[in-house]
């Protein structure tokens, strides 16, 4: 673990705010976490002349440490960025809105590009336990996935970004209602239908109220339902920009990988299935069911041998992934998740398996870092 004295970071450090990384003795110990709050002056000064230490890991900025973190600790990195962009997503629409998106956001986007697997294993597997965070983890899913299919596309990467921007925020005014009809049952009532036709020009009123400038990041907000047919809304515009198309896709797309309360996710290769047979031959929806395949990472599947595995990396086709294996052939689980490719013979993938059937799935964070490992 390298380390460096705290005294030659000092500048970052304030009096009265909290700490921006941990403060460690001469032999390593920690002394203070991350987040204490250094309250004096002579306190700072008395850490300077023990020869108070910092990690270096923990001076890189979280894009710098997406990139260049060891890969068992990506797992972590992506827990943490997740959680930093939510909480800016939740925070509602300030001054300084754009610049905390920016800020929240280049962690993720930089652990899309460092890991694409784990990146389409997010889109599968995020969990939100409310209203609001359901609505989030929904622009989560739709913008990891807008970013992976614009870079096979081989948009630039300014394009790429706002792309990603646009599906992040497409939402903001109705993150809650976002939750409250995934888990009822009921049609929407009419002020709920209300809310849907209108959310793409209050989105976009609450993005110019955070000063967001971007004419084209938006134009596609308020685009993001258009359709090229004229039958989308709010006004049946059939001249839709590039960015809410494939914003729109990804929603889709994404859309079908989610539970409700009046329907279950679809198996991922059912999903691509559907968005080809919904859009045929166009080259968006070619290059995302490319990008994920019919076994993302991420899906639980069943083995011709018997064995329930769960996809850990595309393969050297779509219907090779390489597997980790949860039990043996008669179904009893293995104390170890083993990876296999099943190209080879006998360990061919022949189902998806949903969630619900799966008798003992692993915990999250067990089943991440089988995804990493």
């Amino acid at each position: 673990m390298p380390f460096a004295p705290l005294a030659s970071v000092k500048q970052r450090v304030q009096i009265g705010q909290p700490l921006p990384f941990g403060v460690r003795d001469a032999d390593g110990t920690l002394l203070l976490a991350r987040g204490h709050v250094v309250d004096n002056q002579p306190q700072l000064e008395a850490l300077f002349a023990r020869g108070a230490l910092v990690d270096l890991t923990e001076l890189l900025d979280a894009q710098t440490l997406a990139r260049q973190a060891p890969r068992e600790q990506l797992p972590r990195l992506w827990g943490e960025a997740i959680r930093r962009l939510g909480t800016a997503l939740e925070s509602g629409t300030s001054a300084s809105f754009a610049a905390a998106l920016d800020d929240a956001g280049g962690p993720v986007a930089a652990l899309v590009a460092r890991d694409p697997d784990l990146a389409i294993f997010h889109v599968l597997r995020q969990s939100g336990n409310d209203d609001v965070a359901y609505g989030v983890k929904r622009s989560l899913q739709t913008a990891i996935t807008t970013l992976l299919v614009a870079r096979r596309l081989g948009w630039e990467d300014d394009d790429s970004t706002r792309g990603f921007k646009v599906a992040l925020t497409m939402n903001l005014s109705m993150l809650e209602l976002q939750g409250q009809l995934a888990r009822q049952a009921a049609p929407p009532t009419p002020r709920q239908r209300e809310e849907l036709q209108t959310h793409p020009m209050r989105s976009l009123r609450l993005l110019e109220r955070a000063s967001v400038a971007d004419g084209l990041w938006l134009k596609a907000v308020l685009q993001h339902h258009e359709s090229e047919d004229g039958r989308g809304y709010p006004s049946g515009n059939s001249d839709v920009s590039d960015l809410a198309s494939l914003v729109r896709r990804a929603d889709v797309y994404t859309s079908k990988l989610s539970a409700r309360s009046s329907r279950e996710a679809l198996a991922a290769d059912i999903a691509g299935r559907q968005m080809f047979m919904q859009d045929p031959g166009h080259p968006m929806t070619a290059a995302l069911v490319k990008e994920f395949g019919i076994y993302p990472p991420g899906c639980h599947v069943r083995l011709d041998s018997g064995e329930l595995a769960v996809v850990v990396a595309r393969g050297g086709s779509i219907t090779t992934p390489m597997v980790a294996c949860l039990t043996d052939p008669i179904g009893r689980p293995l104390p170890r998740p083993e990876r296999v490719d099943t190209a080879t013979r006998g360990r061919r993938v022949v189902s998806v398996v949903g969630e619900r059937s799966v008798a003992r799935p692993l915990p999250l964070d067990k089943l991440m870092a089988t995804i990493a490992g």
